[in-house]
């Protein structure tokens, strides 16, 4: 059994707080990906649970050991932990043999038949073992360095933004090897990244950092559904907001209509929250509301088109998703529908959309 419990963790480095009072339970054999930006703690998160690094306070708990507490210290080297860094940290002047089985507890004869295993495991051909690294590219590099972390069968794999110096299609197939892997093996898996469609993509649980605490953990489709607030919401994936007032019947009333509300909806003035693929497009005329297009950013797989909601100082400003197969052009008139429920959270007038026009440019990328 391998999971892993932050309690109550702290870090600093000098008078700079780091880490404030963080909480994080991983479940056995799941992939939990820490969500953050630059500083906002994610890597020291990583450090502790390895044992580069110890809490100022709080604990850490791995697999029901307490591995780093009040006069408790378990050294790296002694918690069963395999670690991936951001640029794989291969030895140059070794195969890629040599890597994977770099301290490997067994035999030397063993060697041979569990460098293969994992190289199947990892997506690559035998004939790689030979090869040193700078024979291979950034994502064959990246996968050694996940198999060389896999040799000992660790309980737990702690992956450091893995991929991130990769490109795009790199990226995505060395993100699905990856987790093949991990799946086949059972181990448990920490990932930090920035990223957040690989957040979401790749992992059973996603945990926001942002300003060293962890503000929502809860599994992908939860936590972009249900974000815990209007923060929350805008960091993770684009959000729509259009002011609005709480009505009856768990809905509210806004420039959009009178929509049912997801969860409890706070009293008076509210923020409404709604995510760009949660307004269809419809022909002029044919749907609930009416709207102009003012700019259409297009990305080739979907477009960000975006709605212009009434006219002079009524004017509201709003996002859609679509297909980008056929998206509207700028000045066309179009009808709109709002699908499911959306959030609402108390209103404050400084946030984009939030109690005032949305006056705010569509984002550059998707």
């Amino acid at each position: 059994m391998t999971d892993v419990q932050l309690r109550a963790v702290t870090a600093a480095y000098g008078r700079h707080d780091v880490l404030d009072e963080v909480n994080l339970v991983v479940p056995e054999g799941t992939t939990t990906a820490v969500l953050g930006g630059s500083g906002s703690g994610k890597t020291t998160l990583l450090r502790i649970i390895a044992g580069f690094m110890q809490p100022r306070s709080g604990e850490a708990v791995i697999g029901g050991r307490t591995v780093a507490g009040p006069g408790v210290w378990v050294p790296p080297e002694r918690r069963g932990v395999g670690y991936v860094r951001q640029e794989g940290g291969l030895f140059p002047h070794l195969s890629v043999a040599g890597n994977i089985a770099f301290g490997l507890p067994w035999p030397r004869r063993r060697h041979h038949d569990r460098v293969l295993e994992l190289l199947d495991l990892v997506g690559l051909p035998a004939e790689v073992a030979d090869r040193r690294p700078d024979q291979l590219s950034g994502g064959q590099q990246q996968r050694v360095a996940l198999a060389r972390a896999l040799a000992p069968r660790p309980g737990l794999v702690l992956l450091d933004e893995p991929f991130s110096s990769l490109d795009t299609t790199l990226r995505a197939t060395t993100r699905d090897a990856t987790a093949l892997a991990l799946r086949a093996t059972g181990a448990t898996a920490v990932l930090v990244t920035h990223d957040q469609d690989e957040a979401l993509s790749f992992a059973d649980q996603v945990a926001i950092l942002t300003s060293g605490r962890i503000r929502q953990a809860a599994a992908p489709r939860a936590i972009y559904r249900d974000p815990v607030d209007a923060d929350v919401a805008q960091f993770l994936g684009d959000a729509v907001f259009v002011p609005g007032e709480a009505a009856t019947d768990g809905c509210v009333t806004c420039p959009l209509g009178t929509l049912p509300v997801r969860g409890q909806s706070p009293r008076g003035a509210v923020d409404v929250m709604l995510r760009p693929e949660q307004i269809t497009l419809t022909p002029a005329g044919t749907g609930q509301l009416e709207a102009t297009v003012r700019h259409v950013s297009f990305f080739g797989h979907d477009a960000l088109v975006e709605l212009a909601l009434g006219d002079g100082a009524a004017e509201q400003r709003i996002r859609a998703r679509v297909v980008g197969l056929q998206p509207p052009e700028a000045g066309d008139r179009v009808g709109l529908d709002i699908v499911g429920p959306v959030r609402a959270f108390p209103s404050r007038p400084d946030r984009p959309g939030g109690g005032q026009r949305d006056e705010s440019p569509v984002p550059s990328s998707a």
